[in-house]
């Protein structure tokens, strides 16, 4: 059991949005909750009622109202709000609490100086893209497609197309053309928009060649908009219109196109490690109501915040962040290198642009634990009270180096969803207390449970993530997918009418959270399964290992199969047998003799997706001897070339 790190204040029911809620709650619904877990089991019990009060306290501005809040509860298939029509833009640009000359998107980069827009410039620049998108005969359903980083343009082209009752899709400057084709073949965008190049850190980097074999690839694009990024004196390619030219001048109101509840707003794909990316459809409805109850009631954002997460826009972060002026917040922007010049360079942001909310990733919060840093001691960080991380399960270890080094009286969040539902249904809440190594809670409205091998719910024990109620945000469907088997096989096909995430989970009698990895990567020594975070905090615990991978080859006979351990080691290091027997050591030590690798062996680089996941199950595939391009999309690697130590790995045991 970890030990407590933080307790809510006293006056937290007075200070905090969930505390408005509960008072809301009370006086407009006669409905009194003890604590946080009593409001979690009626809110994951009454469906009809939590998510008819989200959308009644929230205010949402809708043009027709709802005919009901549930139409049909079994999954796959659930029907929220019938008959409602609205339009996210619309309730996103409300801004609650913010006035005209209000900042509301504070945006860094190592591209170019600073930018500010208060809520009146975001109406203004959306108000002129939405026009300029009109112009080149976007409508509702057509879809437009940013290749463009975490900056302004990106922001306000996403309200712009979902005012117009248009689909958005992103993808990173970062991803390789293959990886942003294999995304929009699937979509078919009429609109590109597009950078001409990026700084990441002090290196210039130019992707006009890319930007050209991605359109070559796109039939169906009628228009490319290049922004000119990297060079803004830059002239755009021949048949190009520049971002000024899209958002050029013009007289025409802004309008939002009203939409029913699930009328898809953008598609998100899964990392596209294996196979294809899945293209996850989500609606303006459902991404609304959970983003508002998630931001608010969860990480208690409003008018007052700053709110930044470090992601860029290939990842779901960037879409939940986005949301944050739907609850009044400014959001903060950051394009650029985390790691320049020093991994510090985030904190020093959060303290020059007074961030009150502070998310990032685990991998990102354990590197600067492992550098040694201390944020307090070179960043004013007096205005921070939240700090969230997620992407990979955090240690022990990690939460105690936020309560040391950044704040004693920060509340830190490690929370878990996926670019599935686009947010965290594990996370935080202001009411209950930060354990270390610990989720504390399951979100409102997400009926979580760990399943054991039979498929009954236990506690106290691993078992397999499932979602056994519908939420709102769960996709609409998958794209090109008529009837709904590609959607369904991805969820359901393992338990009937039951979501299965995908995870292993730890719930603890009082709803406390512990994720131990991908229940696809599972280490199963003897019977017993293993979750692989749990191993990545003992071995890159030790000083000498930066990073590594750990995967289980079972044997076909039933024996107890391999298990290979691949460690990065710190600059000048040689893996030797002191240090192998070290490894072994802490492993027994600290985990069990299940635990101890029959083999360590030293590689440069560990294989990991844009947004910084392991990818476990590919390596597996090599290493059964799965030819590397049929085990990964290296389009979707940050380091495709580190595939080819595994390889030959794989070729050298083969052979001998």
């Amino acid at each position: 059991m970890g030990d407590v790190l933080w307790t809510p204040p006293a006056d937290v029911l007075d200070r905090s949005r969930i505390g408005g809620y509960l008072r809301w709650l009370r006086e407009h619904r006669g409905l009194d909750f003890a604590d946080y877990d009593a409001l979690w089991r009626w809110s994951v019990t009454d469906l009809d009622g939590f998510w008819r009060s989200i959308w009644d306290h929230f205010e949402v501005v809708a043009h027709t109202p709802p005919t009901a809040t549930l139409a049909e509860r079994g999954m796959p298939g659930a029907r929220w709000f019938p008959g409602a029509t609205l339009n996210y833009a619309e309730n996103v640009l409300r801004m609650p609490g913010r006035a005209d000359d209000d900042p509301v998107v504070i945006a860094h980069g190592q591209t170019r100086a600073p930018v500010t827009l208060t809520a009146g410039e975001l109406r203004e620049q959306v108000r002129r893209v939405s026009a300029g998108l009109r112009r080149l005969g976007v409508t509702a359903g057509d879809r437009v497609a940013a290749y463009a980083p975490n900056i302004p343009e990106t922001y306000v082209l996403l309200l712009a197309t979902a005012s117009l009752g248009a689909i958005f899709s992103s993808c990173a400057p970062e991803f390789g053309s293959r990886s942003v084709t294999d995304r929009w073949q699937q979509t078919e965008p009429t609109v590109l928009v597009a950078v001409d190049g990026y700084r990441y850190g002090d290196k210039p980097v130019d992707r006009r060649a890319e930007v050209a074999a991605i359109r070559a690839a796109l039939p169906s694009v009628r228009h490319t908009v290049s922004i000119g990024y990297l060079d803004p004196a830059g002239v755009p390619p021949e048949g190009a219109l520049s971002w000024a030219d899209l958002a050029a001048p013009t007289d025409e109101p802004l309008t939002f196109t009203p939409v029913p509840f699930d009328h898809p707003l953008y598609v998100l794909y899964s990392s596209g490690t294996t196979g294809l990316p899945k293209p996850i459809v989500h609606g303006h409805g459902g991404i609304l109501l959970e983003h508002l109850k998630m931001l608010a009631l969860h990480h208690d954002l409003g008018p007052a915040d700053r709110f930044f997460w470090f992601t860029t826009t290939g990842w779901m972060m960037w879409n939940f962040l986005v949301s944050g002026p739907a609850v009044g917040a400014t959001i903060v922007l950051f394009d650029g290198n985390p790691g320049h010049p020093d991994l510090g360079g985030l904190w020093r942001l959060a303290a020059e642009t007074g961030t009150t909310y502070f998310g990032t990733s685990a991998p990102f919060l354990l590197a600067c634990r492992k550098a040694g840093l201390v944020p307090r001691d070179f960043a004013d960080l007096s205005a921070l009270r939240g700090v969230g991380s997620t992407g990979a399960p955090l240690p022990v270890e990690g939460f105690r180096w936020v309560y040391e080094t950044v704040g004693d009286q920060v509340q830190l969040q490690s929370l878990s969803g996926g670019t599935d539902v686009c947010t965290g249904f594990v996370g935080g809440v202001p009411l209950l207390p930060v354990y270390a190594g610990e989720i504390a809670c399951r979100a409102l409205g997400a009926k979580v449970e760990a399943r054991s091998a039979d498929g009954t719910p236990v506690i106290g024990e691993l078992g397999e993530l499932v979602i056994t109620e519908p939420m709102p945000s769960m996709p609409v469907g998958f794209w090109n997918d008529p009837d709904g088997t590609r959607y369904s096989e991805a969820y359901f096909d393992v338990y009937p009418g039951v979501w299965r995430h995908g995870d292993w989970i730890t719930i603890n009698e009082r709803g406390g959270c512990v994720i131990t990895g991908r229940s696809d990567a599972t280490l199963n020594r003897g019977g017993v399964r293993l979750g692989t975070a749990e191993f990545y905090s003992v071995v890159e615990g030790l000083d000498e290992v930066v990073d590594s991978v750990v995967v289980h080859l079972e044997d076909d006979e039933g024996g107890a199969g391999e298990l290979l351990l691949f460690v990065v080691l710190a600059e000048g290091l040689q893996l030797d047998d002191a240090l192998r027997a070290k490894i072994s050591r802490e492993l027994r030590t600290a985990l069990s003799p299940r635990h101890v690798p029959d083999e360590i062996h030293q590689v440069r680089a560990v294989p990991r997706t844009l947004s910084a996941k392991k990818l476990e199950v590919p390596v597996k595939k090599i290493l059964t001897g799965v030819p590397v391009d049929r085990a990964a999309a290296k389009g979707a690697l940050a380091n495709p070339e580190s595939l080819n130590a595994f390889a030959t790995f794989a070729q050298s045991r083969t052979q001998a």
